[in-house]
């Protein structure tokens, strides 16, 4: 009795522990913190250009897949751009502000 309690014990710590463990996708998502609308270009390693247009002021857009590695991010309606890692399983936004160079904050 008690090796099956015991038993019964370890499969539920392993399921709690399996159950808890994060499998997020590299995702990014783009806040636009500036009075006037931005365009903003991405650039994943070894892929194709990602476009995300007319991002109004004091929106955050919606999270959209990367593939991990550097990235560049440039705002075409300001020429100004950022470049960063990108991490298996983390989640980015990428802030552009007035009066600052854009920024990426990883997300928890």
């Amino acid at each position: 009795m008690k090796k099956i309690f015991i038993s019964i014990l370890g499969l539920v710590v392993i399921l709690i522990i399996s159950s808890c463990s994060s499998n997020k996708e590299t995702e990014f998502r783009i806040r636009n913190e500036q009075p006037d609308k931005v365009n903003v270009t991405i650039q994943p390693p070894g892929g194709n250009k990602i476009s995300i247009n007319d991002v109004e002021p004091g929106q955050t857009t919606e999270y959209k897949k990367i593939s991990e590695g550097n990235i560049t991010v440039t705002d075409v309606s300001h020429n100004e751009s950022v470049s960063f890692i990108a991490v298996k399983n983390t989640q980015y936004t990428i802030i552009f502000s007035t009066g600052n160079p854009p920024s990426v904050s990883e997300d928890q």
